[in-house]
């Protein structure tokens, strides 16, 4: 029988590396740490530290953002299990320097500093298109929904979280006396009474948090052209409850452009509304105004660049947008079908039986079939026999 060398995964050992070799060239991880150690401003940070005379040691952003892109980009996107990775993955190791920032302050830096962060996106913006990765010939535009920190039970039009607080009223109401019985009955439950107890004060904060919210925002309007009143949410009153292939969700619809050479990501916004008709226009302008801004383009549509998008940002508003500004745009049209003659007949050709209307001069009533309970079958006026279990009979024989 052969003979192997013995090897156990599970085991610890002390190896010396060194960091920079483990940041091979050609690898992403080697791109990001050259990009954001030797091409990006990072001062705008500066401002935001005031621990030069005293306070502890901060960690270097350049850090934070070497090791948050990196999770990024495989998908990790929680701060607790970026934390983990920079304790236990040698890459995390390698661009952190063998620091491990606590979740906390990987939280707070990005939720912390969005302008700081926006800016960053520019610069590389920048650099790619001194690189040559950017065509501006064709940009690409979709969305897709993103769930927001927000529970679905806390939205509600403003009508709607005023009854929410008026039926937790009245179940606090119903919850206090309980208590009361509780207190005057003869055998008293300290546990049941307790209980009770954190029910009403649960009830109390919840009422309280809609009353607040309440008196302090003013109700959503849409974007339609009907100006209506749309859901708030009392957490998170930027979000919206959309509907998406998995269900029902509270978050955003998340746009991003993208341009066609290398797939390179010009634009994101996140918008707080399910529909994407209205998302067109302002996603269009931000690109405009940010190419004026970096001087790589004055009018970049002027300049000849195509912008397609799916058929969610279709409608009339937007097409009357796309030639009033002259953009070179390309969105399937949704409703075509509706105003070409040569489906006109369509809708009846394909209708479903169920929704077919039904002549009543061939309906035939129940009472013209004989039902058998023995055999569990039906004969209908034509002498044909139903079974009840579902099985085609046959007297064919063999």
């Amino acid at each position: 029988m052969a003979k192997y060398i013995p090897y156990d995964y599970n085991q610890n050992l002390m190896v010396v590396i060194n960091f920079q070799d483990q940041l091979q060239a050609g690898t992403f991880e080697h791109a990001l740490h050259h990009l954001v150690a030797k091409k990006l401003d990072l001062s705008i940070f500066e401002k935001a530290f005031k621990n030069d005379k005293e306070g502890r040691p901060a960690y270097d952003p350049a850090i934070l953002l070497k090791i948050i892109l990196f999770a990024y980009s495989k998908g990790i996107t929680s701060s607790r299990e970026i934390q983990w990775c920079c304790d236990t993955n040698i890459i995390f190791k390698a661009l952190s320097c063998d620091s491990v920032p606590h979740y906390t302050t990987i939280a707070s830096f990005v939720s912390g500093y969005p302008g700081q962060i926006a800016s960053l996106f520019e610069q590389i913006l920048l650099v790619c298109d001194e690189q040559g990765l950017l065509g501006h010939e064709l940009f690409a535009i979709d969305g897709c929904k993103l769930p927001s920190n927000a529970a679905k039970t806390w939205s509600g039009t403003h009508k709607e979280l005023a009854h929410k607080s008026d039926k937790l009223k009245k179940l606090i109401k119903h919850h206090m006396a309980e208590h009361q019985k509780l207190d005057q009955g003869d055998s008293y439950e300290e546990g049941q009474a307790r209980r009770v107890q954190q029910s009403i004060d649960t009830l109390n904060q919840a009422a309280d948090k809609i009353e607040d919210f309440l008196e302090n925002n003013e109700p959503r309007i849409g974007h339609g052209k009907r100006q209506q009143e749309v859901k708030s949410n009392i957490t998170d009153n930027d979000s919206a409850k959309m509907t998406t292939s998995k269900g029902t969700i509270q978050g955003y619809n998340g746009v991003a452009t993208v341009d066609k050479k290398h797939q390179i990501v010009i634009d994101a916004q996140a918008f707080g509304e399910g529909s994407e008709h209205h998302t067109l226009q302002p996603v269009l302008e931000a690109i405009k105004e940010r190419y004026k801004r970096l001087n790589i383009n004055e009018d970049i549509y002027a300049a000849g660049a195509i912008v397609t998008a799916d058929t969610g940002f279709a409608n009339e508003d937007n097409m009357a947008y796309l030639h009033s500004k002259g953009i070179d745009g390309y969105i399937p049209d949704n409703q075509f079908r509706s105003r070409d003659p040569k489906f006109d007949q369509q809708k009846e050709k394909h209708k479903r039986p169920s929704q077919a209307k039904v002549d009543a001069s061939h309906v035939i009533s129940a009472s013209e079939f004989n039902f058998d309970p023995i055999t569990l079958s039906c004969q209908c006026p034509a002498g044909k026999t139903l079974h009840a279990d579902g099985t085609k009979k046959t007297n064919r024989v063999i």
